[in-house]
């Protein structure tokens, strides 16, 4: 497999083994997670779901037979006194699993993968099975994170190329293992900030960039701008220099509500306004990561999703 280092290999095979156990888990919030976890206290691990869902610590005796050496030869575990704790977790999503890091994601090249990574590739599934979407045959994900969005468009559309652009070189690599395990040889990874460096016009460009503002400005997590917006409005210019006219973008992001209105909407309307472009907007969900409440002033923040489709 092209790109794969023999540790990555390990890692694919690791994904494979687990997948075959019927493994299944739906990652939630990391608010929530937290309150599940605080239930067992330091009770080791059950089974499998517990190891790389739940990220806790786990005796290798319960690991199915030949487990326990890959996640060594792929540097995926550490251990802490007589148990182990998996640097990995795995969710599933679209009849497959997808990579991503450890609960909590704490460090600042942590790989994110939760209940947004759930919303966005609903919004863009329903986008394109509705027959809303342009007919594509290259796409990018900006800022792909473990991957998910753009190995879903690269088994939807085998034919298509998509390229999977980040900045963290951790997200490229979970991407890289993450379409190996998928089977989808027709998704690139490229670094790239925001799509800087990577050539060529997209007839369709689908983001779901960090909308937060993390102190630590953690890459996962932080949006920039007054209230988390900066990131976003970014994508929207830079798919309109990259889009080939009739092309579309799909941003999936969250929105900081002040006062009952919507200044990211509001900004994003600024943009367009006076163009030929067509746009539409939605909230997907109006209440979001409610705990960020306590040091951002806002009402709510909302998760919703803006298609754009350039003019010919």
């Amino acid at each position: 497999m092209v790109g794969l280092s023999a540790v990555d290999l390990s890692l694919v095979e690791v994904a494979r083994a687990v997948e075959k156990t019927g493994y299944s888990f739906t990652t939630i919030t990391p608010e929530s997670h937290h309150r599940v976890n605080a239930r067992f206290g330091d009770e080791p691990a059950r089974d499998l779901r517990d190891i790389f869902g739940w990220s806790r610590r786990f005796d290798p005796a319960i690991l199915p037979e030949g487990l326990f050496p890959l996640l060594q030869a792929a540097h995926a575990i550490v251990s802490e006194g007589e148990l182990w704790r998996s640097r990995i977790r795995f969710s599933s999503l679209c009849d497959g699993l997808f990579l991503h890091s450890a609960f909590p994601t704490q460090a600042a090249d942590a790989v994110f993968f939760g209940p947004d990574t759930y919303r966005f590739i609903a919004a863009v599934r329903e986008e394109i099975d509705s027959g809303n979407a342009v007919q594509w045959r290259r796409a990018a994900d900006i800022g792909c994170g473990s991957g998910a969005a753009g190995v879903v468009l690269a088994r939807m559309n085998p034919g298509a190329s998509v390229v999977l652009a980040d900045i963290n070189p951790t997200a490229l690599r979970f991407s890289r293992i993450n379409a190996a395990v998928a089977k989808a040889p027709n998704a690139e990874i490229r670094e790239a900030d925001l799509l800087d460096g990577v050539e060529g016009e997209f007839d369709l460009v689908v983001a779901n960039p960090p909308y937060l503002l993390d102190p630590q400005k953690r890459l996962y997590r932080h949006g920039g701008g007054a209230r988390g917006e900066g990131l976003s409005l970014a994508i929207i210019d830079a798919a309109l220099a990259r889009l080939a006219p009739g092309g579309m973008l799909m941003l999936y992001t969250g929105a900081a509500i002040v006062g009952g209105v919507d200044p990211f909407r509001e900004a994003a309307a600024a943009r367009l306004a006076g163009s030929a472009h067509s746009w539409r907007y939605r909230e997907i969900d109006p209440d979001v990561f409610g705990e960020e409440l306590a040091h951002l002033d806002a009402d709510r923040i909302a998760a919703v999703f803006l298609t754009l489709k350039k003019a010919k």
